[in-house]
């Protein structure tokens, strides 16, 4: 950490080190926004700043474990060792709360995700300092301090009201709650005049919002009003729970070019008695129907989903049939994940818990499906032409972009020979691998 000589000192310098799903990701961006308007300085190396905000996933085991791996990772770094400031953020001190503070001694401050508008304070705080530095108000030097990228992950709304019986989100997020029309629609404009061609719309339950509200609204309301505001950038709605997918959304979507055919519907499992035992709701006869009815509202959608393998009492039955569905290659895209037993759920104490290597193999198995069916979906694209949107370059100096049916950071890129970041440009695709294409 290095100091100019003359009589005005930088302001402390900050750096992010980010887990987990695309929220946290805003929710960092929005830790940069406040800390920058605040007079810090962003630092992209952890080793180099003042203070490190590691922003942490807690939402199953493996991730938390991951964050605790991060967390001391950073701890480690001279510059913390020498007095720079750890702070821990997210979704951890949501979940564990004061519990974590005597764990962690290494950290110097604990934000839970319903403090993070007060990372400045926190910040300041945790480095002794008397007063925040100068404030900065001009809304375009913040802006220009914020990572350049022709996409971007914008929230909708925060919190669930499903619990579901594995999952901890509504301990960690609280009670459901859609952010305002007007909230969103600056946040958006803010990223379009940054330069972002496509807004990611996201959520823990996106298919909700506006339900809330004193006058309730829709999510193809806000679909439509943002698609036609903003004709020229791109929309993709992710984690639509299968309720979400109103005949109403599914029309707006196919009225607006703008607006990506592309649905991410977690199902989770498809044997009624396994969605009861989740309290979800749903069947093998209800997702096939749900899957026509969106493909007749909107003909050549994408379509992504997500499993759990190995819940408690899942049968060697209800396994084989969950295999049988994924085998009719409704899906373009399928993640699969092995169920996590996790302290505090429901699902933690319910009986005939499936051995550890039970779930691993059910969920291997699931996967290798998946891919066998999934990838001539893919490759059934070849000869066809598309919209791309140019992205960047990879290490060795190769183009690449994501088709409308490419989800950002999940379902592969598509590699071009031509183009600038930010463009949108017809490609016609020549040739596939697995997830990836390549187009000319």
């Amino acid at each position: 950490m290095t100091r100019p000589t003359d009589a005005a000192p930088a302001a402390p310098s900050v750096a992010f080190v980010t887990l987990g799903c695309a929220k946290n990701e805003v929710d960092t961006a929005h830790m940069r926004t406040r800390l920058l308007q605040a007079g810090f300085r962003m630092e992209d190396d952890p080793a180099c700043a003042d203070a490190v905000v590691v922003n942490t996933c807690s939402f199953i085991q493996s991730a938390t474990e991951e964050s605790l791996e991060a967390i001391f990772d950073v701890a480690g770094l001279p510059n913390v060792a020498a007095g720079a400031a750890l702070i821990v953020a997210g979704c951890m001190p949501a979940r564990y709360g004061d519990d974590l503070a005597g764990e962690l001694t290494e950290a110097r401050a604990f934000v839970p995700c319903s403090r993070e508008d007060d990372i400045a304070a926190v910040v300041a705080d945790a480095l002794g300092l008397d007063e925040l530095p100068t404030p900065v108000e001009d809304a375009a030097a913040v802006a220009a301090a914020q990572p350049a990228s022709v996409s971007a992950y914008v929230k909708i709304s925060d919190g669930c009201d499903r619990f579901c019986t594995y999952c901890t989100i509504p301990f960690i997020r609280g009670r459901y709650r859609s952010f305002p029309l007007d909230d969103v629609r600056a946040d958006v404009a803010a990223q379009v005049a940054a330069g972002v061609r496509e807004i990611v719309l996201i959520a823990q339950d996106t298919g909700r919002w506006g339900a809330d509200f004193d006058e309730p609204s829709s999510l193809a309301a806000l679909v439509s009003t943002l698609a036609e505001e903003f004709p020229a950038t791109w929309f993709r709605v992710m984690y639509i729970q299968p309720e979400g997918l109103t005949d109403e959304l599914l029309d707006a979507v196919a009225a607006h070019d703008n607006v990506c055919d592309y649905f991410d519907i977690p199902l989770q499992h498809v044997d009624a008695d396994i969605l009861r035992a989740m309290n979800r709701t749903g069947s093998r006869e209800e997702f096939l129907a749900l899957v026509e009815r969106v493909l007749a509202h909107v003909p050549g959608a994408t379509l992504r989903t997500t499993l759990i393998a190995g819940f408690p009492g899942e049968t060697d039955e209800q396994f084989e049939d969950l295999c049988a569905f994924v085998e009719e290659g409704l899906f373009d895209y399928v993640g699969v994940f092995p169920y996590s037993r996790e302290e505090g759920t429901r699902a933690a104490s319910l009986p005939d818990q499936v051995d550890e290597d039970e779930k691993s193999d059910r969920a291997q198995r699931l996967r290798d499906i998946a891919d066998a069916v999934c990838c001539p979906r893919i490759a059934a694209r070849i000869g066809r032409t598309m919209d791309v949107l140019v992205e960047g370059f990879e290490e060795d100096g190769q183009l690449f972009g994501r088709a409308m049916c490419q989800a950002p950071e999940v379902d592969g890129v598509t590699y071009i020979d031509g183009g600038e970041p930010g463009e949108i440009r017809p490609v016609t695709i020549a040739d596939t691998l697995l997830y990836e294409m390549e187009g000319e």
